[in-house]
């Protein structure tokens, strides 16, 4: 694809297949099919491949192996295709247009000599613009390349003519030219009344360079801002070493299995998500999280797939490969994202596939519009082509998906997944935050602070039962209260085990319940939140068949940047809010110790009321964004005009928000607004400076007062302009 109308017009060709919903994002070269299975015509991909070739471009499948993929490979082989016809089109270009604008410089016959320079960079060096135009031509479409190629064309068979038939060819002529079109003296030296046949050898010559250069750098660029795509993709290993019965072997990493143990020596990543079940080290997870500094790991921690071991030698059980891995998710986000569309582009969109047309008619209407006012041929053919080149709508096209390539890669970059370019719209106008407690704010490492026994006494078998239940719950209340009677039971034989429970159910919110074996005879455990009220912690009480026996206090302390965070929030001109399901005593701890307001708190909410909540600060008219980490915030996350998942959380949280935290740290939470909100800003102001860039010079050149060189250097640079631009959101 050459331009945004390419990009259009294979955009709308594939959603005219049944069953079929496309999106073609010109930035990345990328087609993003969805289809719809129960469609009885449902398209293969061979299928979807012809439908792009009729219309006489290239396509194929991208690869899903961790290679370089096929988009990559065929990117490099075009920009060096560009490469190559750059140099020549430079090398001709130069002489023509030194010769032809510098009267001093020229010498007898100079006019067939630069024909011969000009030959091969109107025809070689040009073939990609002629080639594409009469591709489209034939299937009754125009593109930017219509336009490029009209001016090539009409310059060099304006020379020709002139050099053959019209006097401009005869030895000795000499030419003097401005760049300002009004300064131009043509005329035969010693030739009575001279000739008025100038030529535009060096129109046609410098008009491919610009474009071809402009082209060069835009693509060279746009491969610039997929970097951290590209990053993410490739920190993948490729061998995993396989421990098994105490020998090490080496295995491709796709035939590592979940459950399989192996090993992670020093200055190795980690092959796949996992568990360590031996060792000890610190671990460089900057290229997942952001965060620099290295994270101390032994037996029992998790660790991420693509993550760097500094130190020790780690044996790993593996409990995600390969596309189910942490790095395979966030590379998948980030490049579903990138391959979107922000509704900003959708109005370029449907400019850029009509604006072609109407400058073709807009460059025959200056031609008649001249030939009319003033009879001079060469200065109304002049206005035409200055019509034809400055009009090219590449920046337009470019103006979005370039920005939201290298916006989306940096918050990568930081550990921040936004899953589409919507999301960019909904960050800036968000003006009130609703915060989950524990996991968000809190570091969700909460501790058991007291057991009470609400009966006569509780015994180990009975603490173990209740634990075993709690631990088939991924709540942070429930990994305290077993941590925290595993330790009370380590003198006892009682054991903790969750595979024993039988019928168990998770109601978010309220707690857990389960059968369980205890002395001998199967019991009914169930675990609730308590409605008393404590100051500095949770209230959990336990039953076994409807009678209450023990009662758990647990506690955890705000995260050490939470009251930086909420300062921030305030700066950006957003209202944080606490919605908890905890005690109230617990969640005017943490708001005090935060920095917010007691009057902004909700506790003892359900799940089916936080999104209640939601729903009612929208329907007040407020731009609401939910922050969470648990399951039970999964509602809220996908009714908020923001879901933000802290990345430390659950699978089902992450998969309902819109940003993802990946480091799960409070402070990221501003920064992921700040970056979309200036993502946002970036592709705005590329949209302005292009439409701005076309509404001042189109008026220039159909006043013919814009020579073809100065438009095709200023189409040229408007390109590396957006591309710049939106490379300033790397640093």
């Amino acid at each position: 694809m050459t331009c945004a109308a390419c990009a259009a017009r294979i955009e709308k060709k594939l959603n005219r297949l049944d069953g079929v919903t496309a999106t073609v994002n010109y930035a990345t070269s990328k087609a993003t099919v969805h289809v719809d299975r129960s469609d009885s015509n449902d398209p293969d991909i061979e299928r979807l491949v012809s439908t792009v070739e009729g219309l006489g471009y290239g396509a194929v499948p991208t690869s899903t192996d961790r290679g370089q993929s096929t988009t990559e490979i065929a990117t490099q082989a075009h920009l060096d295709d560009i490469r190559r016809r750059l140099i020549v089109a430079v090398i001709g270009a130069l002489p023509v247009m030194v010769v032809s604008m510098i009267e001093p410089a020229q010498f007898d016959a100079w006019q067939w000599v630069c024909l011969g320079l000009a030959a091969p960079v109107v025809t070689w060096s040009a073939w990609p613009f002629h080639k594409a135009a009469w591709r489209n031509a034939r299937h009754g479409a125009t593109t930017m390349d219509t336009l490029v190629s009209l001016g090539v064309i009409a310059s060099i068979a304006w020379s020709v003519w002139a050099l053959v038939w019209g006097g401009a060819g005869e030895i000795g002529m000499r030419m003097s030219m401005s760049l300002l079109p009004r300064s131009i003296d043509v005329h035969a030296h010693g030739a009575m009344g001279g000739s008025h046949h100038e030529i535009y050898l060096e129109v046609a010559t410098t008009l491919t360079a610009f474009i071809l250069a402009g082209r060069f750098f835009e693509l060279r660029s746009r491969r610039r801002a997929g970097d951290a795509l590209r990053a993410l993709a490739t920190i993948g290993v490729r061998q995993a070493t396989l421990w098994r019965d105490g020998v090490e072997s080496e295995i491709p990493i796709g035939a590592l299995g979940v459950g399989e143990t192996f090993v992670v020596r020093p200055g190795e990543r980690v092959a796949a998500d996992g568990v360590v079940v031996d060792g000890s080290s610190a671990v460089d997870c900057s290229m997942i999280t952001g965060e620099s500094a290295p994270v101390d790991v032994q037996m029992g921690d998790s660790v991420t797939g693509g993550t760097l071991n500094t130190s020790g030698r780690l044996l790993v059980r593996a409990t995600r490969v390969g596309r189910d891995t942490v790095l395979a998710q966030m590379a998948r986000l980030v490049e579903r994202a990138q391959d979107g569309k922000a509704p900003v582009q959708r109005l370029a969109d449907r400019i850029s596939s009509v604006f072609v047309p109407v400058v073709m008619v807009l460059a025959i209407g200056t031609l008649v519009g001249w030939l009319i006012a003033t009879g001079d041929s060469e200065r109304s053919f002049q206005a035409a082509v200055s019509v034809l080149v400055i009009a090219c709508p590449c920046a337009l096209g470019l103006a979005t998906p370039v920005a939201l390539l290298v916006g989306t890669g940096r918050t990568a970059r930081e550990g921040i997944i936004i899953k589409g370019a919507h999301v960019l719209e909904a960050t800036r106008a968000i003006d009130t935050m609703v915060l989950d407690k524990t996991g968000t704010l809190t570091t969700g490492v909460m501790t058991l602070a007291q057991v009470e026994a609400l009966g006569d006494s509780v015994s180990g078998d009975q603490l173990a039962a209740i634990a075993s239940v709690e631990a088939n719950s991924e709540h942070p209340i429930a990994r305290a209260i077993v941590a925290g009677v595993r330790r009370r039971l380590d003198n006892h034989d009682s054991s903790i085990d969750g595979s024993a429970v039988s019928e168990f159910v998770n109601e978010p919110g309220v707690g857990v319940s389960g059968v369980v074996t205890i002395d001998g005879e199967p019991r009914r455990v169930a675990v609730r939140r308590a409605t008393v009220s404590r100051s500095t912690g949770t209230v959990v009480d336990a039953l076994i068949d409807d009678e209450p026996v023990v009662r758990f206090v647990v506690r955890d302390e705000p995260r050490a940047e939470a009251r930086e965070t909420i300062e921030a929030l305030r700066k950006l001109g957003v209202k944080p809010m606490i919605v908890s399901g905890d005690a109230e005593g617990a969640v005017h701890h943490v708001a005090s110790k935060v920095g917010i307001d007691v009057a902004d708190t909700m506790s003892g909410v359900l799940p089916a009321d936080k999104l209640a909540v939601v729903e009612r600060l929208e329907s007040e008219g407020r731009s609401v964004a939910m922050v969470g980490d648990g399951v039970n915030d999964a509602a809220a996350l996908v009714a908020a005009d923001l879901g933000i998942a802290m990345g430390t959380g659950t699978d089902a949280a992450m998969e309902a928000g819109d940003l993802t935290i990946v480091s799960g740290h409070l402070s990221a939470v501003p920064n992921a607004l700040q970056l979309s909100r200036r993502t946002l800003r970036t592709i705005r102001g590329n949209l302005f400076w292009a439409f701005a860039y076309n509404v001042a010079a189109l008026p220039l050149a159909v006043a013919g007062l814009m020579n073809p060189v100065l438009a095709g250097l200023a189409m040229a640079l408007s390109s590396v302009f957006v591309v710049s631009n939106s490379l300033r959101l790397r640093r």
